[in-house]
């Protein structure tokens, strides 16, 4: 029952963290930060740490052959480089809700990338959600709104995320193998370094010309914050939380997600909810709970019953 509430509590508290990031990160794009140099800080910050914590938790724990470390460059570039490259540049450009609501696209990606590479079965509850998901997503990338004078670019902030969401499940796929026959911190400071080399040089830029003298105390926080919780402290607890929980409860917070974004950005007044976007939420989130059902076992007759274990 213990474990239970520690895993509740690390999954709720991952998706607080990247629910609070996309209003957070509206006040320091792009006034006093581009997008780009965001990025850089973060990756560099996450190589910093996740290398150190590699030589004195893992030091022998080493990628063994090319097929992992390819891989584990494959996953550099999608989960980290990539990822965060779309991620904040559609963040820059889009509204917090918007950005929040286009991310639970992964799962439909992870399906589909699943069925791609794992060679998993797609079911016909599958196909359509990936059709309803799929027309959420461009009702809510292709629509316009009172907020249009504020996000001008909304559209191809939209796009942006799209892409992001898309890349991050097709990393989700390929790291699976990779976490369960590694040490955490061996696979995630090879990926962040591997991201450092594809983001270091788009954003090294913006990331030293910043004019960090005159960058109030909610601004330095708001950073660390991007740093330390959002990249360093989400990536440990999901890590953790992933060895005890089951897909139907990861499957529960990745709703609660956007939900979360949407009384933040809200409550600090960076967003408006409007009855459009909750219509292509639930388009959305219908479309990801049916890609998220996976088909029941036909059981074999000689086989026992089990008993279900409760999240």
């Amino acid at each position: 029952m213990r474990n239970q509430f520690r895993v509740h509590a690390a999954l709720f508290f991952v998706a607080l963290i990247y629910a609070a990031n996309y209003s957070l990160s509206k006040d320091v794009m792009p006034r006093y930060m581009g997008p780009f140099g965001i990025v850089t800080l973060r990756i560099l910050g996450a190589v910093l740490f996740f290398s150190i914590a590699k030589l004195l938790v893992a030091h022998q724990d080493k990628l063994i052959g090319r097929a992992d470390n390819l891989r584990a460059v494959a996953c550099g570039v999608c989960g980290i480089g990539v990822n965060q490259l779309l991620f904040f540049s559609g963040l820059n450009l889009t509204s917090p809700i918007s950005a929040s609501l286009l991310q639970t696209i992964a799962p439909i990606i992870v399906v589909i990338a699943s069925a791609f590479l794992l060679s998993e079965k797609i079911t016909l509850p599958r196909v359509l959600g990936i059709a309803v998901g799929a027309f959420g997503a461009a009702l809510l990338i292709l629509s316009r709104n009172a907020q249009a004078a504020i996000y001008p670019h909304a559209t191809l902030g939209n796009i942006f995320i799209l892409m992001n969401a898309t890349v991050f499940g097709l990393y989700l796929v390929l790291v699976q193998p990779l976490m369960r026959k590694y040490h955490a911190f061996t696979v995630l400071s090879r990926i962040f370094l591997v991201g450092a080399v594809i983001a270091v040089p788009f954003g090294w830029r913006e990331a030293l010309t910043a004019d960090y003298a005159h960058f109030p105390l909610y601004i330095w926080l708001e950073i660390g914050y991007m740093v330390v919780f959002l990249t360093i402290l989400a990536y440990l607890l999901n890590n953790w939380a992933l060895k005890y929980a089951s897909p139907a409860l990861l499957g529960v917070y990745i709703y609660l997600q956007p939900v979360l974004a949407v009384l933040i950005a809200v409550g600090l007044g960076k967003d408006h909810l409007t009855w459009g976007k909750a219509g292509q939420a639930v388009l959305i989130f219908l479309g990801v709970w049916l890609v998220s059902r996976k088909p029941k076992p036909v059981p074999a007759e000689t086989e026992v019953p089990l008993v279900p274990i409760q999240d």
